[in-house]
């Protein structure tokens, strides 16, 4: 592991004096020069009409409102997913319309997006209109069918498009061709926020509200649900997504949130009040996602959607136990990849492949994703992990490192090997394809060649980014404090990590594979601080003949029985020459 220190100019930033000279450093380490780009509040957003498809969306809706249309919301099967055919279902009952119901099918049974079989099963409720969250740019072929049915679609996507776009009334995706909407990295549950926003601010201006005596419903309220999802999607937190997670995180805090989110958050045992985006991330998000790789993500959905606290908790208690499942089945899918990418070097003596590709017949469809996600931080490899699905074809859920954008990588292996690959879709850093199960050594083989043109060897190379070192007066609750509220941290916007060289007081064991130490900043033998360094390896740690270490780190406050402390949390280490 190679730790490197961004690189930091302050010469050309126009930060006011007040800022704290850490905060400097670190907002211009991720591209931040001045103070309106860390405006968060919600009058930094862009309009909602600057985004393409959402006039003509916003036009059907009103049309349906007025003629009392039955709307379906179709959604993907994951977190982002789930918030946004929450937030879909509220939003739209909420403005007046009585007849909105929402269908997010098995996976196993029916497949990803819109598909036909999907459509015919929607038909079963008769629908008008069908609006598609968080997929449906890909879905062609299901939005062809729904028009033969005499069904319009509204397609709310943000995963990028193919070649051929699907004939829907409208389609709202900043990331279609031609649209101007400023930020590309909104998630699914964003791009419904703001095509909800769009109508609710139509609605106004046609005096929809005062004429049937309705409240005029606030759009914030639902930010803990855009947050939630913006956050477990894992897109980039540009400023828009910035601000939008920000106020969410501040709703939340506060307890103006879901029942649903409330209960999840006690399963999780995490206090609302000091709620940062990690958490949503790393607590909230699994726990619903466990619903679609295991089950059916419907479960999360009306977690989110229930105001009966009871029954949140009911459904939150459901979802942890998928979620626990979900984790005996992952642990045991890890340990054979692992034994697979090891006998790929051992045996024959050679260096790791640039890429890998993992299959085994009894893999969990569901679960193949977080696999991929976990060998390809073992390895700093791209990853395709497959999983069987239906008659001989195989699903496989791909991760990227940085240098290669995974979609563009399986876009080009399909063009060059047309019939290979029988769909795909995804973003730069994860994407998902199918194939045939026979044709898996040809796939991998083109990939690998795909993934070769791409990556240098130092790509491959395997790097810890810091934002250098503290001082030992920074070591402290305060700097750990700002730094929380200085956030939301996360992808491409990274929450900041240091480095610095320690004398290990004290290490042991906690939790079975945990190390707890007490750590002394080298040369400040007085300054004794707790750190915790999470899933290590056991059979190297704990280490007592180890002294003097070089330290990657975050800060953290650990509260317990009330008392605050001051707590490292862990990330790398590795000796010095100090020992």
């Amino acid at each position: 592991m190679q730790i490197v220190t961004r690189p930091v100019d302050l010469s050309s930033c126009d930060f006011p004096e007040q800022l704290d000279p850490l905060l400097q450093r670190i907002y211009q380490a991720r591209g931040i020069s001045n103070q309106e780009q860390l405006d968060r509040q919600l009058s930094c957003l862009p309009k909602p009409a600057s985004m393409q498809g959402v006039p003509a969306a916003v036009a059907r809706l009103v049309l349906a409102l007025e003629q009392k249309h039955q709307i379906m919301i179709v959604g993907d099967f994951d977190a982002d997913g789930a918030t946004s055919s929450a937030l879909m279902v509220l939003a739209l009952t909420a403005m007046g319309y009585t007849n909105v119901e929402f269908l997010v099918p098995n996976r196993f049974d029916y497949g990803y997006g819109l598909t036909p079989e999907i459509v015919d099963l929607a038909v079963q409720k008769s629908p008008d209109i069908i609006i598609t969250v968080d997929n449906g740019i890909s879905s062609v072929e299901g939005v062809a069918h729904a028009n033969t049915l005499g069904i319009e679609v509204i397609v709310t996507d943000h995963h990028l498009p193919g070649a051929v776009l699907p004939a829907a009334v409208a389609i709202v995706n900043p990331n279609q061709p031609g649209c101007d909407f400023p930020s590309k990295n909104l998630a699914g549950v964003g791009v419904a926020f703001y095509l909800l926003s769009a109508l609710r601010a139509e609605l106004r201006r046609q005096n929809w509200f005062a004429e049937q005596n309705r409240v005029e419903p606030n759009m914030a309220s639902w930010l803990d649900l855009v947050a939630l999802g913006t956050v477990a999607d894992v897109v980039p937190l540009d400023q828009v997504n910035r601000a939008l997670v920000y106020q969410g995180l501040l709703r939340i805090r506060s307890g103006r949130c879901r029942p649903g989110i409330q209960a999840l958050l006690r399963i999780a045992g995490k206090n609302p009040a000091r709620l940062v985006a990690t958490d949503l991330g790393f607590a909230l998000g699994p726990r619903l996602n466990a619903a679609g790789r295991l089950d059916d993500i419907s479960l999360g959905i009306q977690c989110l959607l229930t105001e009966d606290v009871e029954q949140a908790m009911n459904t939150a208690r459901a979802l942890d136990e998928l979620n626990q499942d979900r984790k005996l089945i992952e642990q045991d899918m890890q340990r054979e990849a692992l034994t697979i990418v090891e006998k790929l070097v051992f045996s024959a003596e050679a260096e790791l492949p640039s890429a890998l590709c993992l299959f085994q017949p009894d893999w969990h469809q569901g679960v193949v994703g977080l696999l991929a996600s976990r060998i390809k931080e073992k390895y700093h490899r791209p990853v395709v992990a497959f999983a069987r699905g239906d008659s001989g074809e195989l699903k496989g859920s791909s991760r990227s490192i940085p240098g290669l954008h995974i979609r563009d990588a399986l876009d080009a292996v399909a063009t060059q090997n047309p019939g290979l690959i029988t769909k795909f879709g995804g973003h730069a850093m994860a994407a998902g394809l199918s194939l045939e199960e026979n044709k898996l050594p040809e796939f991998e083989q083109a990939f690998a060649a795909q993934v070769a043109k791409s990556l240098s060897e130092d790509d491959l190379q395997a790097k810890l980014v810091t934002d250098g070192s503290l001082q030992a007066d920074q070591l402290s609750i305060r700097t750990a404090e700002l730094l929380r509220d200085s956030g939301p941290w996360g992808q491409l916007f990274p929450e900041p990590c240091f480095e610095g060289d320690f004398v290990i007081v004290q290490q042991r064991i906690v939790g079975e594979k945990h190390l707890k130490l007490v750590l002394a900043p080298y040369g400040q033998s007085q300054l004794a601080i707790d750190a915790i360094w999470f899933n290590i390896d056991t059979a190297v740690w704990p280490n007592h003949n180890v002294g003097v270490v070089r330290c990657v780190y975050r800060l953290d406050i650990n509260e317990f029985r009330g008392q605050e402390k001051l707590q490292l949390l862990v990330q790398h280490i590795q000796s010095t020459n100090n020992n």
